[in-house]
C-alpha cells in the first residue's frame, strides 16, 4: 500500500512540475533512451563474448621453463601461426 501511494505522489508532482501536455513527450523519450541503452549493452556483451570464445578455446599458455630457482626467465612461448609455413 505505501509503494503504490508513494508512487502516485511522484506522479503528481511529475505533472505538476513538468505539466500534463510535456508527460507523454518525456515517457516517450524515457523508453527511447532505455532501448538505445538495451540495444548498445547486448551488442557490447555481444562483442565481448566473440572475443572470449577463441582465448578459451586455445587453453593454457605454455611457458618455456627456467632453469631451478631462476623464475625471471619464464616467458611464454611464440605459438606458430597457422597461416605462415616454415
Amino acid at each position: 500500500m505505501g509503494r503504490v501511494l508513494a508512487f502516485l505522489i511522484i506522479i503528481a508532482m511529475a505533472a505538476i512540475f513538468f505539466g500534463a501536455k510535456r508527460l507523454p513527450d518525456l515517457a516517450r523519450s524515457a523508453g527511447r533512451s532505455m532501448r538505445i541503452l538495451k540495444a548498445e549493452t547486448a551488442a557490447l556483451r555481444e562483442e565481448y563474448n566473440r572475443e572470449a570464445a577463441p582465448a578459451a578455446d586455445a587453453g593454457p599458455a605454455r611457458l618455456i621453463k627456467a632453469a631451478p630457482g631462476d623464475s625471471t626467465t619464464a616467458r611464454p612461448v611464440a605459438e606458430p601461426s597457422a597461416g605462415r609455413e616454415r
